[in-house]
């Protein structure tokens, strides 16, 4: 019995047709079923995660608000300090606030986490950039400068306030 080419691809080509169909075939219902297991395991979490990303999202809502120039300048006083001193002061205050927080970042979206840093980020610098200019010469004088100058445009904090709540409305 000599087989020759043409019957040999007679007899698997169809063969072949019928094993890439059928791996295709399983395939497509191999990935089909571990993105429903993915979305029922993510659908039976979401009620034990969401009160902990709420409170997340408020916690940093808190930050963002403590954080804001007006805020933070009441419950910062100048008393018996310099005006570089009481610059530091202020700073500090917004750095410990932030690393307080630092850990509420595995709630939030990548985008979200990087807003609120540029936020603090923002507004520690306009507060340098305050603080360098020769305007003010006492603690009194640096902080109605400080104050001055956020009314003057929306702080950072408002921005990111804004994408905070987006995202929360974005969760329903």
């Amino acid at each position: 019995m000599n087989l020759t080419t043409t019957q040999l691809l007679i007899a698997f080509v169809p063969a072949l047709i019928v094993g890439a169909v059928a791996y295709l075939l399983i395939s497509s219902f191999l990935k089909n079923e571990e993105n429903r297991r993915i979305y029922l395991a993510g659908k039976s979490l979401k009620p034990k995660t969401l009160p902990m990303r709420m409170a997340a999202y408020e916690r940093l809502t808190l930050f963002l608000e403590r954080m804001k120039p007006n805020s933070l300048l009441v419950r910062t006083q100048p008393a018996n300090l310099s005006k570089n001193e009481y610059e530091n002061v202020i700073v500090a205050t917004i750095e410990q606030e932030f690393e307080h927080n630092v850990a509420q970042q595995i709630y939030f979206s990548e985008n979200c986490w990087n807003v609120i840093r540029a936020a603090k980020n923002t507004t520690i610098q306009k507060i340098r950039q305050i603080g360098m200019s020769n305007k003010s010469q006492t603690a009194e004088e640096l902080r109605a400068q400080i104050i001055n100058e956020f009314m003057e445009a929306p702080a950072p904090s408002e921005t990111a306030l804004s994408f905070v709540r987006k995202e929360v409305r974005d969760l329903f």
